[in-house]
C-alpha cells in the first residue's frame, strides 16, 4: 500500500532527513505538534527551549509553503494547549518572490 503525503508526514519530526528509517520522536525529547498549514502533523523538537521562546513560536523553513523554497511557515502555541502549535501563515524568505 502506498502512503499519501499526509500519512508520510504524520509522526515525523520537523527537520528529520527524508531517508531516515526512523524519523519519529526520540526518547527524552519534548515536542510540539504542528497543526494546519504546510507542516501539519509534523512534530517540532522544542527540547531545551526557554519559556519565552516557547511563547513566541517559530518561523520554520519549508519548501512546501506559499512561497516555495526559502519560505517560512509561522507556528505558535495554542493558549489552551501549548503542546499544539497552530499555523499563522507563511513568510517569504530572502530572495523569494512574493505571490
Amino acid at each position: 500500500m502506498l502512503l499519501g503525503m499526509d500519512e508520510l508526514m504524520r509522526g515525523r519530526v520537523y527537520g528529520a532527513d527524508h531517508d531516515d528509517p526512523d524519523p519519529g520522536p526520540r526518547p527524552g525529547h519534548v515536542y510540539a505538534e504542528l497543526v494546519a498549514g504546510p507542516l501539519d502533523g509534523l512534530l517540532l523538537d522544542v527540547t531545551g527551549w526557554t519559556p519565552e521562546h516557547l511563547r513566541e513560536g517559530a518561523a520554520l523553513a519549508t519548501e512546501i509553503g506559499r512561497f516555495g523554497a526559502g519560505g517560512k511557515a509561522l507556528y505558535g502555541p495554542r493558549a489552551d494547549d501549548p503542546k499544539r502549535w497552530d499555523w499563522a501563515g507563511d513568510l517569504p524568505g530572502p530572495g523569494t518572490v512574493r505571490g
